[in-house]
């Protein structure tokens, strides 16, 4: 019997989906307009995030819901680590820390584990199926924008274990649709994966302070230069 849940997630979060890709920060990011620093505080909070989440699916690996949807070839604790020590440096365990937004959304993973693991699954499906989907779209502008070498600073974007990531993202769609749960719990799934999206909105509106603020002192620092410039072409001139 198939519980049809990942088309259930799919249609059931569309609305959320779509306000999350409105937030400021990711309407700025799809633009192509991304700032280191604010991106690697995104990065900081998500490494706290996918460390939870993991963590807890190793608890749970031997659930007897959860363990059907186990693939540790998902797993972004170790890209993440890669990328933080290129944006902050080798002692960059010193400098990242949880944002409040940051903090709520790993406290919301803790609880489900411990209440109701199957829970988790909205968090799974909310964060993986979107790296695998956008997040690779989120890559190349990262990389773009940032002037990033290939590889250097978007490890999180890369699933190496994966070979075929259209394949896999079938693959886990139909090993969700065949979880043996209640409609009740299929409810509560996608209820859940919508507050997850809710807890990403969060960490995006959080950056937007800050990105706003870089984004007008290049503006500032564009105009005075041409200012000098002008400056120096009429000192010229005369």
């Amino acid at each position: 019997m198939s519980s049809n849940l990942a088309t259930k997630l799919r249609e059931g979060t569309k609305k959320a989906h779509t306000m999350a890709e409105n937030v400021g920060f990711v309407k700025c990011f799809l633009k192509g307009v991304v700032e280191k620093n604010s991106y690697r505080k995104l990065v900081s909070n998500l490494y706290f995030v996918y460390s939870a989440m993991e963590e807890e699916m190793e608890r749970h690996r031997n659930h007897p819901i959860l363990s059907k949807i186990y693939f540790p070839q998902l797993n972004r604790r170790r890209s993440l680590e890669q990328d933080l020590s290129f944006y902050y440096g080798s002692n960059w365990r010193e400098q990242v820390a949880l944002s409040p937004a940051g903090e709520a959304y790993v406290q919301r993973i803790r609880e489900l584990s411990t209440s109701e693991p199957e829970l988790l699954i909205s968090h799974l499906y909310t964060r993986y199926l979107g790296d695998l989907s956008g997040g690779q779209i989120l890559k190349g502008i990262a990389q773009r924008a940032m002037n990033l070498s290939n590889g250097e600073g978007t490890a999180f974007y890369e699933f190496h274990d994966i070979p075929d990531e259209k394949q896999f993202k079938a693959d886990y769609r139909q090993a969700l649709d065949q979880l043996p749960i209640a409609d009740a719990t299929v409810d509560r799934i996608v209820d859940e994966a919508n507050a997850a999206f809710g807890l990403n909105m969060k960490l995006f509106q959080e950056l937007e302070g800050n990105l706003v603020k870089a984004i007008g002192q290049m503006l500032f620092n564009s105009l005075t230069r041409r200012r000098t410039r002008g400056s120096t072409e009429l000192a010229t001139a005369e």
